[in-house]
């Protein structure tokens, strides 16, 4: 029975490692699911609609491409394996949002919306309205 109470004072009492450890990936899912709902991928979790804010996901993985760089080398592996695949991830979704894969107006983030044609090229017009400029700023990034 000490054993099953020595486990128990582990979990109680977390050496610093761990809690930062812990911290960090709270942080990096948390960054993460915030940019999936402002490209759309995610509901709001008060209303239950869909949002898409390109520019506000863009913020999100750029602070997330930022927390790669300055913490390169002082990562465990498990660290940097959750923040690289949550960056992969953000970056698929982004180019995917931007080619107008997912609409604004979807209820929710369910491949069921990508057959329907018409709600795909119902956001193409408003790409198009786009100028150049605009569109060149979007894709200064490489993702």
């Amino acid at each position: 029975m000490k054993d099953s109470d020595l486990g128990g004072e582990d979990l109680a009492n977390p050496t610093r490692e761990e809690l930062m450890s812990a911290l960090f990936a709270n942080m990096v899912i948390q960054q993460s699911e915030m940019a999936l709902m402002l490209l759309g991928k995610a509901p709001h979790p008060q209303t239950g609609q869909t949002v898409q804010d390109l520019d506000g996901a863009k913020m999100f993985i750029d602070q997330l491409e930022m927390l790669e760089a300055k913490t390169k080398g002082n990562l465990s592996k498990e660290e940097a394996k959750l923040l690289q695949q949550s960056l992969t991830g953000l970056r698929l979704a982004f180019v995917q949002a931007i080619e107008g894969g997912i609409p604004a107006s979807a209820p929710d983030s369910s491949p069921a919306p990508l057959p329907n044609e018409p709600p795909k090229q119902e956001p193409a017009p408003d790409l198009q309205a786009l100028s150049a400029e605009d569109s060149r700023k979007k894709f200064t990034k490489k993702y």
